[in-house]
C-alpha cells in the first residue's frame, strides 16, 4: 500500500469515529492506538489482519493491515475474506434453531434420529450436546491427525462419518463433563441437511446471509471451490522473516469453514441486537450457557463463549484452521464488537481484539489490564521420569487401532522411545515424523509437542500388549500389539 493510501485509510476510519463534526485530537490519538495493535504485521511483505470496531449498530473503525496474498502483492481490506474456523460455529448453531422455529427438529431428540450410523453407547446423546460440547463423542478432526491424514489432504463429510462412526467409546457420559469437540458441530451440519433437505451452505444463505445482506459470506463446501475476494493463509517460518502458504483442503463444514469479512461479521453481530434474523427467543437461546447433568452452569452457549473481562460482560469466539486466525468479540452492555481475521497462524486475533476493546472502551474497563494475555490454560507437562536403557524396547513394535485403520510402529533409538511412522489403512506411511515418547510414570509417555499421552498394556505373562492413547479432545484410543 502506498504512503497515499495509506493515509486515506485512517481518514476513512478517522471520519467514522467522528461523524461529519470533523476529527478531534482524541478521536486521532484513539485511531493510532489501534493501529500500533498490528503495526507488527505492516512490514513489507507480511500476511496480516483486517480488523473492524463497531458500537451502536455503526462500524466506527476498521482497517486492514499487511498482505491477502504475498505471491501476488494484494493488500488485505475490511471487505477481504478469510476462513473464520471455529468462529463459524455460531452459524451451524443458528441454522438447527432456526430449524427448530421451523417444526423441523427439536435439539432434545436423540441424534440417532438422524445419524443411524453413530453406535449407540448406552448413553441418549441429543441435540443439544452436540450443541454444548457435552456429548463426549471424540474430536474427529483429532482423529484424522492421529491417523496421519493430513489437513492438504481432500476429505468429505463421508470420511468424517465413518472415522467418527469406528470410535468404539466416548470420552464421558453424554452430560457429565464439558470438551471441545469438532466432531459435535460438523454432525450438525449433516442433521441440517437430513432434516431440512439442503446443505447447510444453502441453508445459512438462505436463512442467515442472505436475510443480512452479508454478500461476501459462505460456507466453503468444496475444496475447488472459488471465493472471491479470499486472503490466502501462512504460517511463519524462519523467525518470522519468510512465510509458507497454510490453506486446508478439508470438505466439511459446521465445526468450520465460513469464509467472511470483517464488515459482513459485524452485519451478523447486530442481529443480536435487532433479532432481524430469529427473533427474541432465538438470541436468548443461542447465548443461553450450558449446564451438565448436574446442575453446573457452563462458560459455553451454543457455538459461543460467555465470560468476563476487566469487569465487562463478553460473548465470543475465535477460529483457528490453517494458517487462519479468527476472534469475534462483543460486549453486549456497551453494544460494542471487534472483529479480527488474520491470514497468519501466529497472529494471535483474541489478544489484538482485547487489546482494541482496551483502547476504545478505556473510560468504561471496571478492572485493571490482566497481567496475563487473553487464552485458555496451556497443557500441564508433567515431570520426566528415569527410565532403564534396556527397557525401551520392551514397548517398540509395531501397533494398530481398529478406530483409526492406523498402525503406529514404535522404536528405540539412542536408548529413547520413538514413535517412527503411522500407517494408514491403504498401507502406505502418512506420517513419518519421529516424535520422541517421554517417560513421565509406569508404562506412561507423553509426546509433548504433540500433546499425547501413551499408557502401556500389559498381558498376563506381563509383556507389553498394547497401548491406551490420549490426545487432548479424544481420550482412550486402544491400539493392540500387531
Amino acid at each position: 500500500m502506498s504512503k497515499r493510501n495509506q493515509g486515506f485509510a485512517i481518514i476513512v476510519g478517522l471520519t467514522m469515529i467522528s461523524g461529519a463534526g470533523g476529527i478531534t485530537a482524541a478521536q486521532e490519538k484513539t485511531a493510532k492506538a489501534a493501529d500500533e495493535v498490528f503495526a507488527d504485521l505492516t512490514k513489507a511483505g507480511s500476511p496480516g489482519c483486517a480488523m473492524a470496531v463497531a458500537r451502536g449498530g455503526k462500524i466506527i473503525y476498521e482497517k486492514g493491515y499487511g498482505l491477502a496474498n504475498i505471491e501476488e502483492g494484494v493488500e488485505i481490506t475490511p471487505r477481504t475474506v478469510f476462513d473464520i474456523g471455529s468462529t463459524s460455529k455460531q452459524f451451524t448453531a443458528a441454522s438447527i434453531l432456526l430449524l427448530e422455529k421451523q417444526g423441523k427438529l427439536s435439539i432434545q431428540d436423540d441424534i440417532h434420529k438422524y445419524l443411524p450410523e453413530i453406535p449407540d453407547y448406552g448413553h441418549a446423546i441429543t441435540i443439544g450436546h452436540l450443541l454444548n460440547h457435552t456429548s463426549g463423542l471424540r474430536d474427529y478432526l483429532t482423529l484424522f491427525e492421529l491417523a496421519g491424514v493430513n489437513t492438504d489432504s481432500v476429505t468429505t463429510d463421508d470420511d468424517a462419518l465413518a472415522i467418527i462412526a469406528r470410535q468404539k467409546a466416548l470420552n464421558f457420559e453424554p452430560g457429565s463433563d464439558w470438551l471441545y469437540s469438532n466432531s459435535g458441530f460438523f454432525l450438525l451440519s449433516v442433521i441440517v441437511k437430513r432434516a431440512s433437505g439442503k446443505t447447510l451452505r444453502q441453508f445459512a444463505a438462505e436463512n442467515i446471509f442472505e436475510p443480512l445482506q452479508m454478500t461476501q459470506t459462505v460456507f466453503r463446501d468444496e475444496h475447488t471451490q472459488l471465493v472471491p475476494n479470499r486472503a490466502m493463509a501462512y504460517d511463519p517460518k524462519e523467525a518470522g522473516t519468510a512465510y509458507a502458504l497454510n490453506v486446508s483442503y478439508f470438505e466439511q463444514t459446521g465445526d468450520g469453514a465460513v469464509h467472511t469479512s470483517v464488515e459482513d461479521l459485524l452485519k451478523w453481530d447486530e442481529n443480536f441486537y435487532s433479532g432481524r434474523v430469529g427473533g427474541k427467543d432465538f438470541l436468548e437461546r443461542i447465548q443461553e450457557p450450558g449446564k451438565l447433568n448436574n446442575g453446573k452452569t457452563l462458560d459455553y452457549a451454543k457455538g459461543l463463549f460467555v465470560g468476563d473481562y476487566r469487569g465487562l460482560r463478553f460473548v465470543d469466539h475465535g477460529g483457528s484452521w490453517g494458517g487462519y486466525r479468527a476472534q469475534l468479540l462483543r460486549f453486549p452492555e456497551q453494544h460494542f464488537s471487534v472483529a479480527c481475521l488474520c491470514n497468519l497462524a501466529s497472529a494471535n486475533p483474541e489478544k489484538r481484539a482485547h487489546e482494541i476493546a482496551d483502547v476504545f472502551l478505556a473510560g468504561e474497563m471496571k478492572e485493571p489490564k490482566p497481567t496475563t494475555a487473553a487464552g485458555r490454560p496451556n497443557r500441564h507437562k508433567k515431570e520426566s521420569i528415569s527410565l532403564a536403557s534396556d527397557k525401551s524396547g520392551a514397548y517398540s513394535g509395531n501397533f494398530r487401532s481398529d478406530e483409526l485403520l492406523a498402525t503406529y510402529k514404535l522404536g528405540v533409538e539412542d536408548g529413547k522411545l520413538v514413535l517412527q511412522s503411522i500407517r494408514s489403512g491403504d498401507g502406505l506411511i502418512h506420517s513419518s515424523q519421529h516424535l520422541l515418547l517421554r517417560a513421565v510414570g509406569q508404562d506412561t509417555f507423553d509426546v509433548d509437542e504433540e500433546g499425547l499421552e501413551f499408557v502401556f498394556d500389559h498381558d498376563a505373562k506381563g509383556a507389553v500388549s498394547g497401548f491406551h492413547l490420549d490426545a487432548g479432545r479424544t481420550k482412550g484410543l486402544l491400539f493392540s500389539r500387531d
